[in-house]
């Protein structure tokens, strides 16, 4: 009997000193401490809504109008043809319809994005990896070497699109000057020639891009354990078989950035082409054809959203899928 009671006193003492613990966890939370964490939560949510996703939608919108953005817009279905320009009307697919089927620049736009894409991946985005391997391997004088690849990363787009102006300038330029082409009779216009300049421009948008690729892969090495590469040194893996069956997949999550950041950046490309021609002329890009249909002379508000809306959809193809590709499989495992 007194063996039972104080098992009872023992029980109701723990009860009320776990309770005891939980009031003193919850008051832990006081009503600043909630409002604090809320503010915390709301402003990126509301930031991300007002910056990013919320201009989204609107562009989407816009994009069903026909709007030279004067005036308000209406639900009424556009008139065709009529002496006045039926300003601020529903159209519908039709913005999407013209650029298809009659906008001679769309179509050479969006291959030229896809170049843009393809040199990025397959050229930029495995040299900056290049540069960062060989950096990582302590070479002798890497530091000057990582400071010379990473200072293009800190110039601006338009500094950068000025300084290769001067180096690719018919008569003056660095490189006719040195193949000997700076003569009015072998003048080569490298930005004025429509067969070259998309691919001198690709040059430099390259030559920013890799070393901003080796800083993003010089952090990702130096996450990976080098347990893991001296243990297959040990087992008789030379320096290749090193990297790409130990060091590459350790750095999985930096890969999908790299990927991710790749793909933005050379579909929203646009500084170069815009200082070096506006974007006309063999450089033809969707994000400059927006721009010349927003803020340029003919003012096509509707139109160029209908433009913009067909860039983020390129845009979201590849990131969706590289996302799914290293995050989602690895969810089913």
């Amino acid at each position: 009997m007194t063996h039972d009671v104080a098992r009872r006193d023992t029980a109701r003492q723990e009860t009320q000193a776990n309770g005891g613990r939980r009031m003193r966890s919850a008051r832990r939370f006081s009503r600043r401490d909630i409002l604090v964490a809320a503010a915390m939560l709301a402003i990126p949510v509301l930031a991300d809504l007002a910056f990013i996703w919320g201009p989204a939608v609107v562009s989407i919108a816009l994009s069903l109008f026909k709007w030279s953005g004067i005036g308000g817009l209406h639900a009424r279905s556009c008139i065709a043809g009529g002496l006045f320009p039926d300003n601020g009307c529903f159209t519908g697919v039709q913005n999407y319809h013209e650029a298809a089927t009659n906008y001679p620049p769309f179509w050479p736009a969006v291959q030229h994005n896809l170049i843009w894409l393809g040199v990025f991946v397959f050229i930029a985005a495995p040299l900056g990896m290049f540069f960062a391997v060989l950096i990582d391997t302590g070479l002798r004088g890497n530091r000057v070497y990582q400071t010379i690849l990473f200072m293009p990363v800190m110039l601006s787009l338009a500094l950068i699109g000025i300084i290769w102006e001067f180096i690719y300038s018919p008569n003056y330029g660095l490189i006719n000057t040195v193949i000997g082409h700076n003569t009015n009779a072998n003048l080569i216009d490298w930005l004025g020639n429509p067969n070259l300049n998309l691919w001198a421009v690709l040059v430099e948008a390259s030559w920013r891009q890799a070393g901003y690729v080796m800083v993003l892969y010089l952090a990702g090495l130096k996450a990976v354990d080098a347990n893991l590469k001296e243990a297959a040194r040990i087992d008789g893996a030379n320096a290749w078989q090193v990297f790409w069956r130990v060091t590459f997949p350790s750095m999985m999550p930096m890969n999908v950035v790299v990927a991710v950041v790749t793909v933005i950046e050379s579909l929203r490309a646009f500084d170069l082409v815009y200082i070096t021609n506006k974007g006309t002329n063999g450089l033809e890009l969707l994000s400059a054809l927006i721009t010349n249909n927003i803020v340029g002379e003919t003012s096509r508000i509707g139109f160029g959203s209908a433009l913009g809306v067909v860039l983020l959809v390129i845009s979201l193809i590849p990131i969706s899928v590289f996302v799914y590709q290293m995050f989602g499989r690895r969810e089913t495992r």
